[in-house]
């Protein structure tokens, strides 16, 4: 096993290591829907924050850094793009010919490091993008290691590979079941009220970022990214509100947009929670995926408030007596988590070479 404790390491300069580029796209709702990566001043799902059609001089070719210069939360991260895609003018591309998969993942973890040097008064530009430093492991020549970054890299995703491996054989010899049952299309539906379907409906509290401490417990807000998640704070019981395995409604910013929290968090005001003591967590996401729907009637002018929320509905399917068929939900979950473990066991065993 390689140690990162065995190599001598050096400090050097971004701009002696990589040639910088800029992006070209300044306004991405200019463009259709398509399938071409927008990334833009985001280091969450990997920079990429919608899928567009556009022309080819706006496009940036892939295997390159991409060094985030603006925005508030993600300025001074960096991030590997494989792809082509289109990038805002908050980034910065940075070429290298010894650049691979592999080795890029080591160096944008080493300049994530450099994120407290940034912040939404201090932007990167380009010459300071250029001085600054990074720490990395050399060869006999003292030159960076690329083969060894390599290396290191490919060990440690094999590792993570076989961890999955065998948490995913785990959870099907655990009960996750194939089950046998009618398809969507064959189901009856029928409309059905959010204030019906729930025991508990309730906003989060508003909590300002001046008044968040940092700590453990998920502060859940009005992202579309990462569970909705935000932040991650310490819990004072007078200033907040805390809940647990319920949906969480977006009902401004990213209106509509709903996550199953299967864990314990603080909920902000822009986040309405939906609780039912009788429901599981393959109930949650089915009833997820249909609350999801809700976002293409909203928008930011547009919120979802009390009085609306109260009037909404949603189409579910039904049991032979006319009422939500619970059961058909969980299994049809059930079945594309049985699909999805396999399929992922496959692709990671066809990686690991």
């Amino acid at each position: 096993m390689l140690k990162l404790t065995d190599r001598k390491w050096k400090e050097f300069k971004v701009g002696d290591l990589f040639t910088i580029e800029k992006c070209k796209c300044s306004n991405a709702s200019l463009f259709n829907s398509g399938n071409i990566p927008y990334v833009g001043a985001t280091n969450k799902n990997n920079g990429t924050m919608n899928f567009i059609t556009t022309d080819k001089k706006y496009i940036t070719k892939g295997n390159c850094l991409v060094f985030i210069c603006d925005g508030q939360g993600s300025v001074g991260y960096s991030i590997y793009k494989k792809e082509n895609f289109v990038g805002s003018t908050t980034l910065k591309i940075g070429r290298n010919p010894l650049l691979n998969e592999h080795n890029a993942l080591f160096f944008t973890t080493s300049l994530d490091k450099n994120k407290n040097i940034y912040s939404y008064g201090y932007k990167r530009n380009e010459n300071r993008l250029k001085n600054e430093h990074i720490l990395l492991p050399v060869n006999n020549t003292n030159l960076p290691d690329y083969k060894f970054m390599e290396d290191y890299i490919k060990e440690v995703m094999i590792r993570k590979r076989k961890e999955y491996i065998s948490y995913a054989e785990s959870k099907l010899m655990g009960g996750v079941k194939y089950q046998q049952i009618q398809t969507l299309r064959d189901k009856k539906w029928k409309e059905f009220s959010i204030i019906n379907l729930f025991d508990s409906i309730q906003r989060g509290k508003r909590l300002i970022k001046d008044n968040q401490t940092k700590g453990m417990i998920p502060y859940v807000s009005s992202t579309s990214l990462n569970n909705g998640i935000d932040n991650f704070i310490s819990y004072e019981k007078s200033s907040m509100r805390k809940f647990n395995n319920c949906l969480s409604l977006a009902n401004s910013g990213s209106v509509g947009s709903t996550f199953y929290e299967p864990f314990s968090f603080v909920a902000s005001d822009h986040i309405t929670h939906l609780k039912n003591k009788s429901f599981n967590q393959n109930t949650y996401l089915f009833l997820a995926s249909l609350c999801n729907r809700l976002s293409k009637k909203y928008n930011f002018n547009r919120e979802i408030n009390d009085t609306r929320i109260s009037r909404e509905k949603i189409m579910l399917p039904v049991n032979s007596d006319g009422e939500p068929d619970y059961k058909f939900m969980e299994d049809y979950i059930s079945n594309i988590t049985y699909n999805k473990y396999n399929d992922y066991i496959t692709y990671a065993k066809s990686q690991i070479c």
